[in-house]
């Protein structure tokens, strides 16, 4: 089996490239650093092992020797690994040891380069490293060599002649003596510089200086500093974005809350996901779903009223030629997309994505009479059915999944807490939050997908400040937009 060096990029997991992606997507085991975005551990499979090697300045660190042996065991072992390193494994970063150490032991291994943070960084900054008419040349330099060296490597005199732009990593904790070299070098002490820490992250700070006066700033790393004419440059999109400096909890089960922080982390946002609920099957093991997919032939229409509930259905479906005759409604255009992702097309979606706005434009039942399977969440209200019913249908209602509650620990209670906003997107979220950590832990400004969440969360104390409409993922995040963006 092949061992990957895998490069996660500067911090946006945006950034990641699609090689990567697909590798982390099929691994079985992960061995990831400090730097890498927590969210893309998320694209390995739930049963992968995740192994954290993350070097911490000043702190705990798992030495490289150690590392080294962690990836020729695995990779001997023939298990899938990734190992998953912050900006590109071979741009000042130990992916040359890491290799050299599995050829050593005849385990294969690939490269996968990474977007560097001494390009993605300044990018996301407004600063261009060239321009077509100046700044010609780009020079990548550490600022921190190893310790373990007699002597420098590093010519900063002769740097400061090269002209052009100088893009120094890890160069915080010597940027004053660094300064002083390249002035003594030729460089005009006024030349602009720039340090962009957490660059391409939401919480990316950027401080604007000359190369005399930018150590005197309270400078901290990681951070990227950009030394030349284009540090001068401000072609700031990144910081303009509506959310940009806001925190977002996001409350969806795991595997879910991809679409949501996506879609906030467009906007700016940095997203905190804790998942309050988990996706499980319902108490029966899925059997009343089972038997009732064996012959879906008997019903006149399929109701779903959630992805979830429409994935577990489809899940249970023998052959999608078994629906032939069967008319198909959601609740929700987001159940739509999950029964159009199995080439499935809905005959109604009501205007208001709740259960009041199906009955209002749900059909009236033959004058035979008609029978529907109504597939949902093993506990939830009663409204639909009992108002198909009323109308004359026969309802039969199997469980395709539950929630269950999942545990917040009290690190991810304080970042709630310090957030900006926090968003719920079922009443079953709002419950299991407020029941795990009450009332304080909540973040200033609460937002809700629609009526039924908000009225759950009214009637358990909580203050709604935002109410998606339409009751949509999208919906949502332009609330938020509206209440908390930029003007």
């Amino acid at each position: 089996m092949t061992v990957y060096l895998v490069g996660a990029g500067p911090g946006d997991p945006g950034l990641l490239t699609v090689r990567g992606a697909e590798l982390l997507a099929a691994a079985d085991v992960v061995v990831h650093d400090r730097l890498s975005a927590a969210s893309l551990l998320d694209l390995a499979p739930l049963d992968a092992e995740r192994i954290d090697v993350g070097k911490t300045p000043r702190g705990p660190s798992v030495p490289q020797d150690q590392i080294n042996e962690l990836l020729v065991r695995h990779g001997s072992a023939g298990r899938m690994v990734v190992r998953l390193k912050g900006g590109d494994p071979f741009v000042f970063a130990r992916g040359a040891e890491e290799a050299r150490a599995l050829e050593s032991a005849g385990v294969a291994y690939e490269v996968v380069p990474g977007i560097t943070s001494a390009i993605a960084a300044p990018a996301y900054a407004g600063i261009p490293v060239t321009r077509r008419y100046s700044s010609t040349s780009l020079t990548i330099v550490t600022g921190h060599e190893d310790p373990s060296k007699a002597s420098t490597q590093v010519d900063w005199e002769a740097l400061a002649r090269v002209g052009g732009t100088l893009v120094i990593l890890m160069g915080v904790a010597n940027l004053p003596e660094i300064s002083r070299r390249l002035i003594a070098g030729g460089l005009d002490p006024d030349t602009p510089a720039t340090a962009v820490r957490w660059g391409t992250r939401p919480d990316q700070h950027v401080t604007r200086a000359t190369l005399a006066t930018l150590h005197e700033h309270p400078l901290r790393a990681p951070s990227t500093i950009v030394v030349g004419d284009v540090a001068g440059e401000s072609l700031d999109w990144f910081s303009r974005r509506p959310l940009s400096g806001r925190t977002v909890v996001v409350t969806r089960a795991p595997r879910q809350a991809g679409v949501l922080a996506a879609l906030l982390r467009e906007q700016g946002a940095e997203v905190v996901e804790v998942p309050t609920i988990s996706i499980e099957d319902p108490l029966d093991g899925g059997d009343a779903l089972a038997r009732a997919m064996a012959d879906p032939s008997r019903y006149d229409w399929l109701v779903v009223t959630s992805p979830n509930g429409a994935r577990r259905t489809m899940a249970a479906l023998r052959d999608a030629r078994d629906l032939a005759g069967l008319r198909l409604a959601a609740v929700g255009p987001g159940t739509a997309r999950t029964l159009a992702e199995h080439h499935l097309q809905v005959d109604l979606v009501p205007g208001r994505f709740v259960a009041e706005g199906l009955l209002e434009v749900f059909p009236d039942p033959p004058t035979e009479g008609g029978r529907i399977l109504l597939a949902r969440a093993e506990v939830a209200r009663e409204v639909l059915p009992e108002g198909l019913r009323a109308r004359g249908w026969e309802v039969d209602v199997v469980d395709a999944y539950r929630t269950v509650p999942a545990p917040l620990g009290d690190e991810a209670l304080e970042r709630c807490a310090e957030a900006d906003a926090i968003t719920f997107t079922s009443a079953s979220s709002v419950t299991n939050f407020i029941a795990a950590a009450g009332l304080d832990a909540l973040a200033p400004v609460v937002a809700a997908i629609g009526p039924v969440t908000a009225e759950t969360a009214r009637t358990l104390g909580v203050s709604v400040d935002v109410e998606a409409s339409p009751h949509t993922i999208e919906g949502l995040v332009a609330a938020l937009v509206g209440h908390l963006g930029r003007d």
